[in-house]
């Protein structure tokens, strides 16, 4: 199968049950201090809401309630690998609750205003689509260097459409911090 190197907004298939979805970065050198990326997965609901806090997967909160994903784990210095994925998010497709119909993965920069940091500062930034089951990279989407300002990117999205699962090349920039989006997704549910 041939790798598909994405463009923001191209869409596909998925096709397959067991995914992972890779999310990588090198900082560009001589930025001062060190950068922390972090990557999160928001499992959201036809309302566009998280039904419950356990649907908001990120370094402290490694597995979802229905055990569709698991996160790797905290790398907060952008070396987990040399030129491979820095965070993995791990997705059972099969598994996923009923009520859930999309799964956003945000990159957020830990304390940007306080190092002063955007994605400006950060090279070779990419989301990819992995085979769980035979490592084969299916498709990727590499981030352009137009994000001056922004210290989180909405890098993708995997959605349900007529039963069967899609992902979307998003690429969406933001300048606000992870708690914009858990404000956004989970308190907007609680408010509810």
């Amino acid at each position: 199968m041939a790798i598909i190197n994405l463009q923001k907004g191209q869409r596909i298939d998925i096709g397959l049950q067991h995914i992972s979805v890779g999310l990588g970065w090198n900082p560009n050198e001589g930025t001062g201090a060190a950068f922390d990326l972090d990557a999160s997965a928001f499992m959201i609901d036809a309302q566009r809401l998280i039904p419950t806090e356990g649907y908001f997967i990120f370094y402290n909160n490694t597995d979802s309630p229905d055990t569709a994903l698991h996160h790797s784990g905290d790398d907060p210095t952008g070396g987990n690998s040399a030129g491979g994925d820095d965070e993995t998010i791990s997705v059972e497709l099969g598994k996923v609750d009923a009520s859930i119909q999309e799964i956003l993965f945000v990159v957020t920069i830990h304390d940007a205003a306080g190092r002063r940091q955007n994605f400006g500062q950060v090279r070779d930034s990419y989301i990819r689509v992995v085979d769980a089951i035979n490592g084969q990279e299916i498709a990727k989407y590499e981030l352009g260097e137009d994000f001056s300002v922004e210290t989180a990117v909405e890098f993708g999205r995997l959605y349900r459409r007529d039963g069967k699962w899609k992902f979307e090349a998003s690429g969406i920039g933001y300048k606000e911090d992870l708690a914009y989006f858990v404000e956004k997704y989970y308190k907007g549910a609680i408010q509810k």
